[in-house]
């Protein structure tokens, strides 16, 4: 009776350790589908669980990279579209520069074209002293404030700082989001002197107003400088376009390593739905299986035997 009694809670114990094993399968394969990942604790897979750590931290320091190139592109976007304002202004300066230097021209009509290049002077300082994305100087380097002011006499002097600041685009590269005025508005004029664009329009402006004895000369004079001015300004618009170009480059690097980090989580720890699927429905099936083999061979009895 006791070899009976041993095999029979032997029988009862590997039975009830099978069904228990294949109940957390499919209880497994049941939260996998739910949660999107094969590993539910570290221990699970010690050596994906750490690498799929790493690629969590990898995107999250990717997703600040990805901010401080947004605002980047954000400023250097806001600078590239000022700078195209004071190329139109100053085009618009240059064509009545050449008016005024007609000599045919009387003083009322060279006076209105110098209150048209006051207001030019007026829009170039507006767009000199605009704001980034953050409220800051565009063009006043790590200036809160405006680039530029007025001193007594009216012209335009920089007050901002040296240099515009860094923004980090990620695996050590960064970007200088913005630049300057005296970067591209500042240059060395026919005469020798330094100078600046708002300044050149200031200048002769004045001139045109009453403020010289040869308004005419003034304005050809002041050609030379425009000239050069623009020039300056260009380049300035060049800088700023290869910046944008640069933040487009590490922007498309950033995308694709996000993907392969992607594609790499999901072979690490990632669920084939349809194939989850079909591993729950064989394990519910060969537990199904087992508990009605099991009901059928636990009713039997040396009795039913007998019979």
């Amino acid at each position: 009776m006791s070899i009976v009694s041993t095999s029979t809670s032997a029988f009862f114990e590997r039975a009830r350790r099978d069904m228990k094993d294949l109940r957390t399968r499919a209880e497994n394969y049941q939260a996998q589908m739910s949660s999107g990942s094969k590993l539910e604790r570290s221990s699970d897979n010690p050596v994906a669980a750490s690498r799929l750590r790493a690629l969590a931290r990898q995107e999250k320091l990717a997703g600040i990279d990805r901010t401080s190139a947004g605002r980047a592109s954000a400023d250097l976007s806001l600078a590239d579209a000022a700078m195209s304002d004071m190329t139109d202004a100053l085009i618009r300066a240059q064509e009545l520069a050449m008016e005024a230097s007609n000599s045919t021209l009387t003083d009322t009509q060279r006076a209105s074209i110098g209150q048209e290049l006051d207001q030019i002077f007026n829009n170039l300082l507006s767009l000199a002293n605009a704001r980034d994305s953050s409220g800051h100087a565009l063009f006043g380097g790590e200036s809160a404030g405006d680039a530029y002011s007025l001193d007594a006499a009216g012209k335009p002097v920089y007050v901002g700082t040296n240099s515009s600041g860094e923004l980090p685009l990620g695996d050590g590269q960064s970007v200088t989001r913005s630049m300057t005025g005296p970067a591209f508005l500042s240059f060395t004029g026919a005469d020798g002197a330094a100078t600046d664009l708002m300044s050149v329009v200031r200048t002769l402006a004045s001139a045109l107003s009453g403020g010289s004895a040869d308004p005419a000369g003034a304005a050809g004079s002041a050609l030379a400088d425009l000239k050069t001015g623009l020039d300056t300004l260009s380049t300035g618009q060049t800088v700023i376009g290869t910046r944008l170009a640069w933040i487009e480059v590490t922007d498309d690097r950033r995308v694709n390593l996000s993907e392969l980090r992607s594609s790499e989580e999901a072979d690490l720890g990632g669920v084939d739905l349809a194939t989850a699927l079909a591993q729950l429905q064989e394990t519910m099936t060969v537990l199904e299986a087992s508990q009605a083999s099991f009901t059928r061979l636990a009713s039997l009895s040396l009795f039913d035997r007998l019979n």
